[in-house]
């Protein structure tokens, strides 16, 4: 299974069960300043994934360590994370359930990767044609990777659009090497 296709799963649960008990808000923030945390400082999901470490062990932990700083839903969920042993995902869970909060608050996180810095005209118009695609307010997230070439990819929700010269040039490579030549 894909790292996004459990990621999404996951957070998908946990987000029905914290709107069910009317915690959306609060789980959204304190599993922000959680995922924080842990990307500041990996030593924690590190300990968390280790497979030589005894679940029993990172359930304690998570029990002593988070009981008074985050919703006990939130524990809970993290040990059900450690149970099915998805606890490895848990930035990308975070990530998946920040999205479906924004969602719900009419914001739509769009990343969008290019070749070179975009221009506040290009940024712009993107946020616009992104806004009437979702009827969301769209927040871009930049990424530069020289190596897509030119063009630009754009990632929304569980949809992907490559508009990069790198896959327009893999399509004509595909293509051409399918020709029968005789």
């Amino acid at each position: 299974m894909l790292i996004w296709e459990v990621a999404r799963r996951y957070a998908h649960a946990l987000y029905l069960s914290a709107e069910g008990k009317g915690l959306l808000n609060i789980a959204y923030e304190q599993l922000n300043d959680l995922s924080d945390f842990v990307q500041k400082d990996p030593k924690l999901r590190n300990f968390l994934s280790a497979p030589q470490v005894l679940e029993e062990s990172k359930k304690d932990l998570v029990r002593k360590v988070f009981a008074q700083r985050i919703d006990r839903l939130l524990v809970e969920f993290l040990v059900v994370l450690i149970d099915k042993g998805r606890i490895r995902y848990l930035v990308e869970i975070i990530d998946e359930f920040g999205r479906l909060v924004e969602a719900h608050q009419g914001v739509g996180r769009v990343t969008v990767i290019t070749a070179v810095t975009l221009t506040d005209s290009e940024r712009e118009q993107l946020s616009r044609k992104m806004a009437a695609k979702t009827g969301l307010k769209i927040v871009l997230e930049e990424k530069i990777d020289p190596s897509i070439i030119g063009g630009l990819i754009v990632l929304l929700h569980d949809e992907i659009i490559d508009g990069s010269v790198k896959h327009g040039l893999n399509l004509v490579r595909d293509q051409l090497e399918g020709v029968r030549v005789h």
